[in-house]
């Protein structure tokens, strides 16, 4: 597979069981021990990487790897990952949190690890609306504040594998108390049961020593999605309000704001 993946996208499971000179069911066992679900599902993402121009089954990082193999396979990978996320993501289910953050009137998000980091990016973002928002680190505070938030109030649970115990905890206690519940997890599990609902971002995550976290940034991007989702919904008043405090910010930064009132460099 990894010499023609071409030819592994056409290939039966019993061709490819003779060219390995293995038995079906260890082809079989080969596909579920990578993720997949089938052996067609394993040829539908090969084709999928493949089309994307970038194969992550050549993207593996090896210890003699040279500083300019790794730059490039730690690029192909991220890209293919974020590939995957992208042709898999349902967008009504986006549009659904997007909807209830749009009316929410306070917003709390809840992670820990690579998914503390997400979260911490949206309590960045989100403010900006106007609405409370907050991503404490410390679990025994994200349970306290799930534990008092009630209709109206949003709760957005992010965690890749949807089995952290603390996270899956405060959404349960969140949608318990009347709060809708976001999740954004890379798979359905325990999370999703106890959320209003659940974004899926499939990457190509895996526990290798060198693989990069890109369900981080598959996750990043989802945020920037929703966060720009809820700011096309906001009146004129707030466009406003947002150019207006961008001009100031940008005016803090030495030649970062020209007299013609244009925006300076992101926030």
């Amino acid at each position: 597979m990894l010499r023609d993946p071409s030819w592994a996208i056409q290939a039966s499971v019993a061709v490819t069981a003779r060219a390995a000179a293995v038995s079906d069911p260890t082809v079989m066992r080969f596909c579920a021990a990578i993720g997949c679900e089938s052996f067609k599902s394993f040829q539908l993402q090969l084709a999928q990487s493949l089309a994307f121009g970038v194969p992550a089954t050549h993207s593996a990082i090896r210890p003699g790897d040279s500083t300019e193999e790794v730059a490039r396979k730690l690029f192909d990978y991220t890209m293919s990952s974020l590939d995957r996320a992208r042709r898999s993501l349902d967008l009504g289910a986006v549009r659904k949190a997007i909807d209830l953050l749009s009316r929410a009137r306070r917003i709390e998000f809840y992670g820990h690890g690579a998914s503390g980091i997400i979260s911490q990016d949206a309590q960045q973002k989100f403010p900006l609306f106007g609405v409370p928002c907050v991503a404490n680190p410390d679990s025994h505070q994200q349970f306290i504040s799930a534990a008092m938030l009630g209709p109206g109030d949003v709760a957005v649970a992010v965690s890749n594998t949807g089995h952290t115990r603390s996270v899956i905890e405060c959404a349960r206690r969140a949608r318990d108390n009347g709060a809708a519940v976001i999740g954004i997890s890379g798979t359905l599990g325990p999370l999703s049961e106890h959320c209003t609902v659940c974004i899926l971002v499939e990457t190509l995550e895996n526990t290798d020593l060198y693989t990069p976290s890109t369900s981080r940034i598959a996750g990043l991007v989802v945020i920037d999605l929703l966060a720009t989702g809820v700011a096309l919904r906001q009146d004129q008043a707030y466009i406003q309000r947002l150019h207006d405090m961008k001009r100031a910010l940008a005016a803090m930064r030495t030649g970062a704001f020209e007299a013609t009132g244009r925006n300076g460099p992101g926030l």
